[in-house]
């Protein structure tokens, strides 16, 4: 039978109709805990109660609220211990508790001020006397007197730390549709002595609960990172790679360093940076006829190169250590496909490398690294950039960022940065480029052949993708085995695969469709409660549209020029200029800065006003009426212009309507260009020219066609013409592009 607390609980409850358990440990004067445990056993009986969990939140001093409330708020003590005739701030400050907090609050109270005397300050008292509200307050909280303070006050004080908000869990018990006060405990388990003895026969037990979850089977788990190794591998078996042998972890300098045209005195040879191997110390196996040239290549130069310029030695090169990067690996393979008779190829490997590097939230001495590498006729940086998107976005990481980096062995070269949510910063995962003429040439790769190459980082895609702030939390002792064990173990159908990549793909189709449905929900919810630039997007046939453009002498957005030209041939439109009172000289192109012939347009009527004013590089685009938000920047008002040009039928400039690759691509030209060319250093924008100069030299356009990219990036070569120096065909591009655009 039910005895105990259990029956005071049930016989209570027989007399009311419902109670919430504080009440019940206060009525019968034990710890609520016990009650809890009293209920949570009546509820394994069956219907007997009703038990409805319910939350109650209050306010309480801390310990330090509590000695305010007894001896005075800080303020209230520092005034005291101020005399009538004053005192040192020194002499004040020694041996008052909280002086720093109390010595501020009594100032800013106006209770006490402070006066020069010669090399110390003066306290004075600044008033006769004075009220403790602090004081006050606490008590009543402390009373439970709580109408007696404002929440504001109750804010603040917690602030202070003199009140903390307490959350107390009970449940609310009423009678079950089974309800008894006289209930026989249901037997759990069928035992030999029962059957013997016959009593099963009077007993009652418990059914069956088929729902619940049996003893989980030990069994080996998955980690996170060979989760994530796995996906990387068949993400580069789909894309058409090839996978590189990876067994020698310990390599010799020649393939390590020598073979990728690292120099010889390079920093990272260093032993702060590299380990090396005391026993062997050194290899000497060794393709001679390659050898001489790269030892060539170094020390004299050729191909075009003039080299370093140093006496290389071969010592250096025989020197073994464990591998600092897997682009060993890829030095082999392609030296091994020249001599093989070269063919296009993509390769890659996933396997560890070693750093003597200090261990922190981000780096280990030890991790992995994901090679890969594209051997083909005519690759260009875009080919590497659409690459890396494409692979990362396979992984479900969409934000990229890359940033111009050096490498002995890469020309041009990029960093690769991934955003970490945990961590709100932007993290390097890998770094990425294309291999220099002095690395592949001596391999004997044909003169039109270039390599994209690409190493990145397994560990800080992996934090990434499982929300892991310290890569300690991945790999090393500091693991929870509780994380690897909620990453189940991968099992092969022995039906064959073809179940499985159905089922795969249905899930990946699946989780698509959830993504563009809550995409949808929520531009449903912007058209409804948007009062700004969408508003326009939408009603752009039905309304007429005014903005200002307020933009500086030193900076003039030719790309608006361009874009007002289409928007003529789509609208009505009337353009003016004016000079803001901040601007003292104008010259006389920047008053005829619209100056082009406009095509008569037709249907709603657009209205631009641009404004010279001091506003710095980034022009500021406002609506009229004024809505919400202001658009910054060159690239994003020639996104929003292009954004209406879209809004009339077969657009000229086409953007988002193309579909979201093409967006995609514009969109991180226009990055690039505010990030690197407008915003950029020198450094930065010295670096980046060449790359852009580039991708145009194989293309017309930097996207596919024709772009609000290539309109803004015309822009900022013309407000900086000493850019057209860098490279003859970027000057060829920039002519091309205003013929087009102006005749």
């Amino acid at each position: 039978m039910v005895t105990g607390l259990n029956v005071r609980v049930l016989q209570y409850l027989d007399e009311h109709e419902a109670v919430d358990t504080l009440h019940l440990a206060e009525l019968f004067r034990v710890e609520h805990q016990k009650v809890v445990g009293a209920v949570k056993s009546l509820q394994s009986l069956g219907d007997l109660v009703n038990v409805e969990p319910l939350i109650h939140k209050k306010w309480e001093l801390t310990d330090e609220g509590r000695a305010v409330a007894e001896n005075g708020s800080h303020e209230a003590v520092v005034y005291n211990a101020v005399p009538s005739q004053g005192i040192l701030q020194s002499e004040l400050t020694n041996g008052l508790p909280n002086i720093k907090v109390g010595f501020s609050k009594a100032m800013s109270c106006g209770w006490i001020k402070v006066t020069r005397q010669g090399n110390d300050m003066l306290v004075t008292r600044k008033v006769a006397t004075i009220t403790d509200t602090v004081q006050e307050h606490l008590r009543h909280i402390q009373a439970g007197n709580m109408s007696q303070v404002d929440e504001e006050q109750k804010q603040e004080y917690r602030k202070r730390k003199l009140l903390q908000e307490v959350i107390i869990k009970s449940y609310l018990l009423s009678k079950g549709k089974d309800f008894s006060t006289s209930v026989e405990k249901a037997e759990s388990d069928l035992t030999v002595e029962m059957i013997t003895s016959g009593s099963w026969r009077e007993k009652k037990f418990k059914p069956y609960n088929l729902d619940a979850l049996g003893v989980a089977p030990a069994c080996g788990h998955l980690h996170p990172l060979l989760r994530v190794r796995a996906e990387f591998h068949q993400i580069f078996l789909e894309m058409g790679f090839t996978e590189m042998p990876t067994n020698n972890y310990i390599e010799n300098s020649f393939w390590n360093f020598d073979a990728l045209f690292q120099p010889q005195q390079h920093p990272a040879r260093d032993a702060h940076d590299t380990f090396f191997i005391s026993n062997p110390r050194s290899s000497s196996r060794f393709p001679p006829e390659y050898l001489q040239k790269v030892k060539q290549v170094h020390s004299k130069g050729g191909y075009k190169s003039q080299g370093y310029g140093y006496d290389w030695k071969i010592e250096e090169a025989e020197k073994n250590v464990l591998r600092t990067h897997t682009t060993a690996v890829s030095a082999r393979m392609l030296y091994l496909l020249a001599r093989e008779g070269f063919k296009p190829s993509k390769y890659f490997s996933i396997d560890r490398v070693f750093r003597n590097e200090t261990l922190d939230a981000t780096h280990l001495a030890e991790f992995h690294q994901v090679e890969g590498v594209i051997a083909d006729y005519n690759l260009t940086l875009g080919d590497l950039i659409g690459t890396l998107y494409e692979f990362f976005s396979k992984l479900g990481i969409t934000k990229l960022q890359f940033k111009p980096a050096y490498n002995p062995y890469t020309e041009p070269s990029m960093e690769v940065f991934c955003y970490h949510a945990g961590l709100q910063k932007w993290i390097e995962v890998g770094n990425s480029g294309v291999f220099r003429p002095e690395m592949l040439l001596p391999m004997g790769l044909p003169e039109d052949v270039n390599v994209i190459a690409w190493g990145l980082s397994l560990e800080r895609p992996t934090m990434i993708k499982y929300g892991l702030n310290n890569i300690r939390d991945l790999v090393g002792p500091k693991v929870n085995l509780q994380m690897v064990y909620d990453s189940p173990i991968c099992r092969l159908d022995k039906n064959g695969t073809l179940q499985t990549d159905v089922q795969m793909m249905e899930q990946r189709w699946n989780a698509i469709i959830s993504q563009l449905e809550a995409l949808h929900a929520e531009l449903q919810e912007l058209q409804i409660s948007s009062a700004g630039t969408e508003n326009v997007f939408q009603e752009a046939d039905d309304k007429n549209i005014e903005f200002v453009i307020l933009s500086d002498p030193h900076y003039p957005p030719y790309s608006v020029v361009i874009l007002s030209k289409l928007l003529a041939g789509r609208y009505r439109t009337e353009i003016s200029t004016h000079v803001h009172s901040s601007v003292s000289v104008i010259s006389s192109d920047l008053q005829s800065f619209f100056n082009v012939p406009l095509d008569s347009g037709t249907g709603s009527y657009v209205k631009i006003k641009l404004i010279w004013k001091n506003v710095g590089k980034d022009p500021l685009l406002i609506q009229c009426p004024i809505s919400n938000g202001t658009i910054a920047g060159e690239v994003n008002i020639a996104r929003y212009l292009n954004r209406l040009l879209e809004q009339r039928p077969d657009p000229v400039l086409v953007y988002e309507s193309k579909g979201e690759v093409f967006g995609g691509q514009v969109d991180t030209w226009l990055d690039c260009i505010y990030k690197s060319v407008i915003h950029g250093s020198n450094e930065v924008c010295s670096g980046i020219i060449p790359a852009l100069s580039a991708v145009l030299s194989k293309q017309d356009w930097l996207a596919p066609s024709m772009s609000i990219a290539d309109i803004c990036f015309w822009s900022s070569l013309k407000q900086n013409p000493h850019l057209l120096n860098s490279t003859y065909g970027l000057k060829k591009w920039f002519e091309k592009c205003q013929h087009v655009w102006f005749t």
